[in-house]
């Protein structure tokens, strides 16, 4: 499973790495300061029926997990019966071999492919190219990443990382760009540049956002017109589900579709919204001639049965990323993983498993803010809680910290021990401060300490405990006669 990636480095080297990247910051707390005060607009606008979208959102999501078998079944009965080609994959290695045999039984060598984190999760296109089929990301922001050999770093924006001038570069470098770094040239000439190769591909792959299992149809969310040219052009046309993007009906995707767009970017719907139910008609001028549905698991029933199955609610909007404090800090790029930030860390944990995902669980203050900003509810932060107590309990967090822990559960419960500390403690920790009454960065040097002197400082304990002064105070106040007054 390549859901992990940069995996030669630890999270702490990761996370040091992008604090440093000044740029990165900006960008996201940019991005989120923009979609908070979007999406808050248009939540306010729609009053009390926020809140009802929601509460129907989590039961239609919670109904389709718990008779998932059902609704698998239902969509690929009907997808067939449209004609599509249905293809089973338990593993996301299941899936690969799947779509080599297509491209092996058509003799195809060249792809043309939408927006698709399933396939990112598989790492469709490095399994690809190493096969000698070249494959080009059609969406602007993929193929930035594409074409600069880098990793998304925010869900819904996934090339957040690069400013203008740098996707300028990257094109100047590697396609012979000869304009600015003005976004709509660069864009136009991305448009020249894609044009030939929508009409030159043999297989177009794409994504889905929701698959409808009434009628057995696939639905792609886009803001560019791609998604289109890449399920239309091709004559073969590969499309990745995972068996939690399937709904009931279409009165369900019109709920979806009310909260996706508000919670991702704060608009009322995108631009291009698209709903497939099968290859090219009798008398239709355009469309795939044959269309392959690749039913992805890859673990998904594992989380169905577990205590993270409130996951498979998630629709990927992004705006758990969106809200959260700990990943403006550490970016995308930090958690080393295809999904990133809360919801990031739930699903990492829980697809590729505790042994690794190093301290991911970790890198979060369980503020709560990614649940109440969840178009659908999902209680992320005690989620992600729940996979830090599983990984304690099943001995799998650092060495160390087992008999750290230990030596404070003695400390804290044992009052001779724990007054003997605290008055030690005071000269040494001024000691250590140089005399001054706080640790700061001249105490990195001390294990675990350093952590926080690092980059705040630390008071040095108090000459006085308050439990003495309180007791004087007391004693104070009793003898000017003022015991009774709060």
């Amino acid at each position: 499973m390549s859901i992990l990636y940069n995996t030669d480095k630890t999270l702490r080297e990761r996370v040091s790495d992008c604090l440093e990247d000044d740029f990165k910051h900006n960008a996201i707390r940019t991005a989120q300061e923009v979609f908070y005060v979007k999406r808050g607009e248009l939540v306010e606008e729609m009053g009390d029926g926020w809140q009802q979208l929601r509460l129907h959102s989590m039961e239609v999501r919670n109904h389709v997990t718990e008779n998932l078998d059902y609704y698998v079944k239902q969509f690929a009965t009907n997808a067939e019966a449209n004609g599509c080609v249905m293809h089973y994959a338990p593993t996301g290695d299941d899936a690969l071999w799947e779509v080599l045999d297509i491209f092996e039984k058509h003799g195809a060598t060249y792809a043309v492919k939408s927006k698709s984190m399933m396939t990112e999760e598989v790492g469709l296109n490095e399994v690809l190219e190493n096969a000698g089929i070249k494959i080009t990301e059609t969406d602007c922001a993929e193929n930035i990443l594409q074409t600069a050999e880098s990793k998304p770093s925010h869900i819904v924006v996934p090339a957040l990382h690069f400013n203008r001038d740098a996707i300028a570069d990257i094109y100047r470098e590697k396609r012979g760009y000869t304009g600015s770094s003005v976004p709509e040239e660069i864009t136009h000439f991305l448009r020249k540049i894609l044009r030939d190769e929508f009409m030159e591909a043999e297989v177009g792959i794409r994504g889905c956002n929701f698959a409808v299992a009434s009628t057995g149809s696939v639905t792609l969310v886009t803001n560019e017109g791609n998604g289109r040219m890449v399920d239309s052009f091709p004559k073969v046309q590969i499309v990745f589900v995972g068996i939690d993007r399937i709904i009931p009906d279409l009165e369900a995707l019109d709920t979806m579709l009310a909260l996706l767009p508000r919670s991702a970017v704060g608009a009322k719907m995108t631009a291009y919204f698209s709903l497939d139910s099968g290859p090219r008609g009798a008398g239709e001028v355009d469309g795939p001639e044959e269309v392959h549905i690749i039913l992805m698991d890859n673990g998904r029933h594992t989380l169905a049965n577990s205590e993270f199955k409130d996951m498979l609610r998630c629709m990927r909007c992004g705006a758990c990323l969106n809200i959260c404090p700990v990943y403006r800090h550490i970016t995308g790029h930090g958690y080393g993983s295809i999904y990133p930030g809360p919801m990031g860390i739930v699903l990492t944990a829980g697809l590729a498993g505790y042994d690794q995902i190093d301290t991911m669980a970790f890198a979060c203050s369980l503020c709560g803010a990614c649940a109440e900003h969840c178009p659908v509810g999902i209680p992320i932060h005690d989620l992600i809680r729940q996979h830090r107590m599983n990984i304690v309990e099943q001995g799998k967090n650092h060495a160390v910290e087992v008999p750290i822990f230990k030596g404070l559960e003695l400390f804290w419960s044992n009052k001779p021990i724990y007054l003997a500390a605290m008055k030690a403690g005071r000269p040494v920790m001024k000691a250590i401060a140089r005399g001054e009454d706080a640790l700061d960065e001249n105490s990195v040097w001390i294990p675990v300490v350093k952590g926080w002197t690092s980059t705040r400082d630390f008071d040095v304990l108090s000459e006085t405990r308050f439990r003495t002064w309180f007791k004087e105070h007391k004693k104070e106040q009793a003898k000017n006669g003022k015991g009774g007054e709060q």
